[in-house]
C-alpha cells in the first residue's frame, strides 16, 4: 500500500517555543493512523502544520509530492481537509448551509453536481438530514462534531485530519463517531486521527504514534500498542 502522507523531521512551534521537535510519520492510502498523547504534547500543532495553518520546517509529502511550502488553500485543493478541535461552525447558519460551505473544493474544480455530495453525507449521518434546516448553534456537542466532519467531507477529501473528535462527548456518542470514521476509511479515505481517548482511537486504527513533549516516544501497529503495558498504564487507564 502506498503512502498517502509522509512527514520527515517536522519542526513547528510558536515564536521561539518549539512544540514539535523533528518528528517523522507516514500514513498509507485508505488507512486510519492515530496520534495519541496528553494535553500539550503537540498533537494539534501537528495537524495545524499539516493543514498549512501554522508554519513549520521539515518535509511534508502528499501523494509523493512535496507540499511543505504550500499555503492552506492549496493544501485544501489537493484534498487535505482539517476538522479542528474547536469545530468552527457558523452558528447562525443551518446545518445544510454549513455543509454547502464545505463544497468549495469540488465547486472550484468545476464539478457542476457538487451539491450531490450532500447525499452521501446524509447517508452516513442521518441526524444531519433530519436537522438540515436547524441552526447549528442549537445542536448538541455530538451533533456539532458530526456536522464538522460532514462539512469536511463535502470537500471530497483524500486525507481527513481529525483533531480530538471525541472531546467532551458522552461515551455512546464517541462510539458512534468512531464507527463513522471507520466506515469512511473503508471507502478509501485516509484519516490522521489526533486523540486523547487512546482506547477508542486504537480500536479503529491500523497504526499509531505516541507523542510526548514534541517527540514520538512509541509507534507501532494499533493492535500491538493496545497490549503495550506502559502505554496501557499511562493512556488507557489501567
Amino acid at each position: 500500500m502506498s503512502n498517502m502522507l509522509e512527514i520527515h523531521n517536522l519542526v513547528a512551534g510558536y515564536g521561539n517555543a518549539v512544540v514539535l521537535d523533528g518528528i517523522s510519520l507516514h500514513a498509507s492510502s485508505g488507512s486510519i493512523v492515530s496520534v495519541l498523547g496528553p494535553n500539550g504534547a503537540g498533537k494539534s500543532t501537528l495537524l495545524n502544520s499539516l493543514g498549512g495553518i501554522m508554519p513549520s520546517a521539515g518535509k511534508v509529502l502528499f501523494e509523493g509530492e512535496d507540499i511543505s511550502d504550500l499555503p492552506v488553500e492549496d493544501r485544501l485543493m489537493r484534498g487535505i481537509a482539517l476538522v479542528p478541535e474547536t469545530r468552527e461552525l457558523f452558528g447562525l447558519m443551518t446545518v445544510e448551509e454549513n455543509l454547502l460551505l464545505g463544497g468549495f473544493r469540488p465547486r472550484q474544480l468545476g464539478d457542476r453536481n457538487w451539491r450531490s455530495g450532500l447525499e452521501p453525507v446524509y447517508a452516513l449521518f442521518p441526524r444531519l438530514k433530519e436537522r438540515r434546516k436547524q441552526r447549528s448553534n442549537t445542536m448538541s456537542g455530538g451533533e456539532r462534531q458530526v456536522l464538522a466532519i460532514g462539512r469536511a467531507l463535502m470537500s471530497q477529501p483524500k486525507l481527513l485530519l481529525l483533531d480530538e473528535p471525541s472531546l467532551g462527548l458522552a461515551p455512546l456518542i464517541v462510539q458512534d463517531i468512531m464507527r463513522s470514521i471507520s466506515a469512511l476509511s473503508k471507502t478509501g479515505l485516509s484519516v490522521l486521527l489526533v486523540e486523547q481517548n487512546a482506547r477508542a482511537a486504537l480500536a479503529i486504527s491500523s497504526y499509531a504514534y505516541v507523542l510526548e513533549t514534541g517527540k514520538f516516544v512509541t509507534e507501532g501497529e494499533a493492535t500491538h500498542l493496545m497490549h503495550d503495558e506502559r502505554l496501557v498504564a499511562i493512556y488507557l487507564g489501567a
